[in-house]
C-alpha cells in the first residue's frame, strides 16, 4: 500500500497492483490444491446416499414381507411400498404404507429405483449418474448387495 502524507498525517491510498496480483495467485493456488478433493467427494457423497436409501427400502421390503407373508411381485415394484396393489392378496397389509410420504425415493441422480423379485431374492438397483445400464466411475450401477458388503 501506498503511504501518502497529507497534513503531516499519514494515509493509506489503496492497495496496489502487484498487493492485488500476489493475493490472487494466492487465491489460486489454495483453489488448485481444495477444489479437486471437494468435487470428487459429493459424488462419494451421493453413491453413500444411494446405499442408505436402499437400506432403507430394504426393511420397508422386510415389513410387508412380515405382513402379508411374501414380497411384492416385480410387476407391482415399490409401489406396493406405498399402496396396496391387492385386496385380497395381501389382507395384512399396513394402513399407511410401509414408507413414508406420498412418493416413492428417487436416487441422488433423480432416477427411480428399480426392483426385482425373482423367487424371493430381492434386488435393487440405481443406474448411477448416468441413468443407464452399467457404467464405469461415476457412472457404475449400484445395487442393494454391493450396499449390504459395505
Amino acid at each position: 500500500m501506498k503511504m501518502i502524507k497529507r497534513d503531516g498525517l499519514k494515509m493509506r491510498a489503496g492497495f496496489t497492483l502487484m498487493e492485488l496480483m500476489i493475493v490472487i495467485v494466492i487465491l489460486g493456488l489454495l483453489s488448485a490444491l481444495v477444489l479437486p478433493n471437494i468435487m470428487g467427494k459429493a459424488e462419494d457423497a451421493k453413491q453413500r446416499l444411494v446405499c442408505i436409501q436402499m437400506k432403507n427400502i430394504d426393511e420397508a421390503l422386510k415389513s410387508f414381507k412380515f405382513d402379508n407373508g411374501v414380497y411384492p411381485e416385480t410387476e407391482e415394484g415399490l409401489k406396493a411400498l406405498l399402496i396396496n396393489p391387492d385386496d385380497k392378496k395381501y389382507k395384512n397389509y399396513a394402513n399407511g404404507g410401509y414408507l413414508d410420504g406420498e412418493h416413492l425415493p428417487r436416487d441422488p441422480w433423480k432416477n427411480n429405483y428399480i426392483y426385482l423379485n425373482e423367487d424371493s431374492e430381492l434386488e435393487l438397483i440405481s443406474l448411477g449418474a448416468d441413468g443407464k445400464e452399467e457404467g464405469k466411475d461415476n457412472n457404475k450401477d449400484i445395487t442393494l448387495r454391493q450396499c449390504k458388503r459395505k
